[in-house]
């Protein structure tokens, strides 16, 4: 048998823990992806392997796992728009490791890489559990985000891949605040965007259900037609993340059928930036921003 020792907890009882066991803090790798995708699908989460190789492609140097014994047991990942803005988000426990202090280790590492990075502004869409834990680190609220969701029959059909620009950068840069473009090409070479004008939508797919966002514009009736005549077609289960104050997304998505399911708090660390949040119809998901 393996030698043991003991730890007394706050609760007064002991915990058995092997002296063998080795713990790593390192890079997240693309070999880790199967391993990853299972822990965001038992936490429930839509995300696919898809996404999880779309954070690894966009920041292979600041996606950041804890292994312990060769087994994959927590993941945080920084995704980074320039030095102005920087995204936490997929920060996750294996179930049989929580209230180990892991994911306190492994945020507080992703901090410190940002902050020598020089990052201006790390940002981050929270539970109501991971709150406190935040704002302990330095993290304030800016504003309510939320999960709406619409069932439906049927695979959603998304457009094939076109890897160019796609039109309205420029309108995504003022409205989000940071220059995205590097994801914006990332998602457009899974799905191409759907564009009126200076206004575009993105799909894709999910693991329980298919995904709209981002969808920015600066004209509320392209951003109607737009969601409304894509939706039409495509009438299978759809998750949509908003924000409440954009009063027009929501009486978008009510008027399709879709409703609220879950409430996170957008928060952010260090210079502030504002964005044009009337403008943001759908965010790319809370894992990118």
């Amino acid at each position: 048998m393996l030698p043991l020792h003991c730890r007394i907890s706050r609760t007064g009882f002991v915990r058995l823990t092997s002296m063998a066991e080795r713990e790593t803090l390192r890079l997240l790798r693309v070999k880790d992806v199967p391993a990853a995708y299972l822990l965001s699908a038992q936490t429930g989460w839509n995300q696919t392997e898809e996404d999880w190789l779309t954070l690894l492609d966009l920041a292979p140097r600041s996606c950041f796992a804890i292994e312990i014994d060769g087994q994959l047991t927590a993941t945080t990942t920084l995704l980074c728009y320039g030095q102005k803005l920087a995204w936490i988000g997929m920060v996750l426990t294996k179930s049989e490791f929580q209230r180990r202090g892991l994911a306190t280790k492994l945020f507080q590492h992703t901090l410190k890489v940002a902050d020598e990075m020089g990052i201006e502004s790390v940002k981050l869409d929270a539970t109501e559990q991971g709150q406190p834990l935040y704002q302990k680190l330095g993290f304030r609220g800016e504003q309510a985000i939320e999960r709406w969701s619409r069932p439906g029959t049927g695979s959603a059909q998304f457009p094939a891949a076109k890897p160019t620009v796609p039109l309205g950068w420029e309108t995504d840069l003022h409205n989000f605040g940071a220059d995205r473009l590097p994801l914006l090409k990332r998602l457009a070479q899974r799905n191409s965007p759907q564009v009126r004008a200076q206004s575009y939508l993105f799909t894709r797919p999910g693991r329980t259900s298919a995904y709209l966002g981002p969808c920015v514009s600066n004209n509320p009736e392209d951003a109607r037609g737009l969601i409304s005549d894509y939706l039409t077609n495509n009438p299978g289960s759809w998750s949509w993340d908003l924000f409440p104050g954009n009063h027009k997304a929501v009486e978008i998505a009510r008027e399709l059928g879709f409703t609220p399911q879950r409430r996170l708090l957008r928060m952010s660390r260090g210079k502030e930036l504002v964005g044009n949040w009337a403008a943001i119809y759908a965010i790319a998901g809370f894992e990118l921003g």
